[in-house]
């Protein structure tokens, strides 16, 4: 069971909610000066970008979650007494291939549907590619988007989602409210100011779509390997001067940023059939107990994952 790999760190609430208010008072700090700033956001960005270019523009904004995982990742393991391997799901050891297959499948997905939406709609296209700065951004986004991505699953899929298992003694509650404080995170996007708060309704979707993996599949990985293919692929095929993610990419998106059905066919259509192909592959059973069941007492926990020790 994923949410009770918590137990075998050194339990102590503290623990748990020290990581997170920092990380909320980082992202409360930064919504307050966005919009309470004198200057236009998207004037004040490319300001930034015209003195020191998209690529070093792209470290500056991803620089402090790719320090959070770090930060996190010592955190539970010096302070909290808890391996990286059950923070990171319930098997024995990680399973690399459900992340390759999950970042390989999504992977593949949005590329398909941003080529065609490249082909079906070509004059909202620009083609942006330059050599040099596109392959300087390749190296960088190889090694960066996935700790940046592991970050965010790391602090709302693993190590809050296990405290608040622990605490509410169920599944239900830290699946909403990981989901909700993950849509909360990205308030401070530039395309939320541009398109609306209805937004939101993708990225809290986006967020219990991947609370689902983590608490059907026991495990961190599925989640890992979806986040860092749909990042990686938004920062290298196309982006926008109003989004948060403004790269060297291969094509720049020019067409006015509205709220349409693209946002929504995700959190409706897409996730669910993703959540159906994963389900099929892995042999994903009892929903109900897995998504809203109740957390077993350390103490159940323990004893049966000593008896499997020795059998």
């Amino acid at each position: 069971m994923f949410i009770e790999q918590g137990y075998k760190g050194n339990i102590g609430l503290w623990k748990y909610w020290i990581p997170i208010l920092g990380f909320s008072a980082m992202m409360l700090v930064n919504y307050i000066m966005t919009i309470n700033s004198p200057v236009d956001v998207d004037v004040m960005m490319k300001s930034v970008i015209d003195k020191i270019g998209l690529n070093l523009f792209f470290i500056m904004a991803i620089g402090p979650l790719v320090a959070g995982f770090f930060i996190l990742l010592g955190w539970v393991y010096l302070v909290h007494g808890q391996s990286i391997t059950s923070l990171t799901t319930s098997r024995k050891k990680v399973d690399w291939k459900r992340m390759l297959f999950s970042f390989s499948l999504w992977g593949g997905i949005t590329l398909l549907m941003m080529l065609a939406d490249i082909m079906l709609s070509p004059d909202d296209y620009v083609f942006n590619f330059k050599p040099v700065p596109f392959l300087i951004l390749l190296v960088m986004a190889i090694v960066l988007i996935p700790l940046q991505t592991s970050f965010e699953e790391y602090m709302f899929r693993g190590h809050l989602m296990q405290g608040l298992g622990i605490l509410a003694k169920n599944r239900w509650v830290p699946l909403l409210v990981t989901s909700v404080l993950f849509g909360v995170m990205h308030a401070a996007n530039p395309e939320v100011g541009k398109i609306g708060y209805g937004i939101m309704v993708f990225y809290i979707g986006t967020g219990i779509f991947l609370g689902i993996l983590t608490l059907m599949d026991e495990g961190l990985e599925l989640a890992l390997g979806f986040h860092a293919a749909n990042n990686l692929t938004a920062a290298l095929l196309v982006t926008a001067d109003w989004t948060a993610f403004q790269t060297n990419s291969i094509y720049k998106d020019v067409s006015a940023p509205t709220l349409g059905w693209d946002i929504f066919i995700p959190v409706l259509v897409i996730y669910p059939i993703l959540l159906l192909i994963f389900a099929k592959k892995y042999g994903w059973t009892n929903w109900k107990e897995r998504l809203t069941g109740s957390v077993m007492d350390k103490e159940v926990f323990l004893a049966q994952n000593i008896k499997e020790t020795h059998v």
